[in-house]
């Protein structure tokens, strides 16, 4: 038999449910997410001097504010220009290998990458691995086909991760931030960015009024 406070914890996840909200906010709403991040074992251990730097992590940047990510050399060789997303919707994803929550949302963001990337959307997932080849050797094993770069220590600092993995930030056409997530994003939570980025990418500008082909 459930205790009382988890039955009542279940009671609230169905009505939340059927007033429409997706399983993160009821998390968020009830402190169970915090929760998981106090488990034993449930985040993975780090060097000292990643701890550090973790610590003194910025906080989520703020909603309209510029979002500009330096010059970086992807996993595959490639390179991110800037200049190359500028006018197009950008998805920044932090993640790590050994993130038990991004285990878990990546699969949503390689199904979202595969549905938008012929529609100009523009990816970087930013690895906070300890090593490059950790992040290569995870992204090969799994499939995952984004655009997908490891960062340096040196170049977090004229691009901080904000506290927090993994985090997900959506920079709109006109390079502001649209969207900005720390923690765990499910499945239906992931659509609906979807949902959002597909109205970016397809909706009518003002210097063409016209939707874009491919957005059927």
């Amino acid at each position: 038999m459930h205790s009382p406070s988890l039955a009542t914890s279940l009671v609230d996840e169905r009505t939340a449910a059927a007033a429409g909200w997706s399983r993160r906010r009821w998390m968020l709403g009830t402190g169970a997410a915090g929760l998981l991040g106090s488990l034993p074992g449930v985040l993975p251990a780090q060097p000292v001097s990643a701890a550090a730097e973790e610590a003194q992590a910025p906080p989520m940047p703020a909603l309209g504010s510029a979002l500009a990510l330096p010059r970086i050399e992807r996993l595959d060789g490639s390179v991110y220009e800037p200049a190359a997303s500028a006018g197009q919707p950008l998805l920044v994803y932090w993640w790590s290998s050994t993130c038990p929550f991004c285990a878990l949302q990546s699969p949503s963001m390689e199904q979202l990458w595969r549905s938008q990337r012929g529609r100009g959307l523009q990816m970087l997932a930013l690895s906070v691995d300890r090593q490059a080849q950790d992040a290569r050797a995870y992204l090969a094993a799994k499939g995952y086909t984004f655009p997908a770069a490891w960062t340096t220590a040196v170049w977090r600092k004229t691009f901080p991760k904000p506290k927090g993995l993994p985090i997900t930030l959506l920079r709109g056409r006109d390079g502001r931030l649209l969207l900005a997530e720390r923690g765990q994003m499910f499945a239906e939570d992931v659509e609906a960015m979807a949902q959002l980025i597909s109205r970016l990418v397809c909706g009518p500008t003002r210097q063409n009024p016209v939707a874009r082909g491919g957005c059927g």
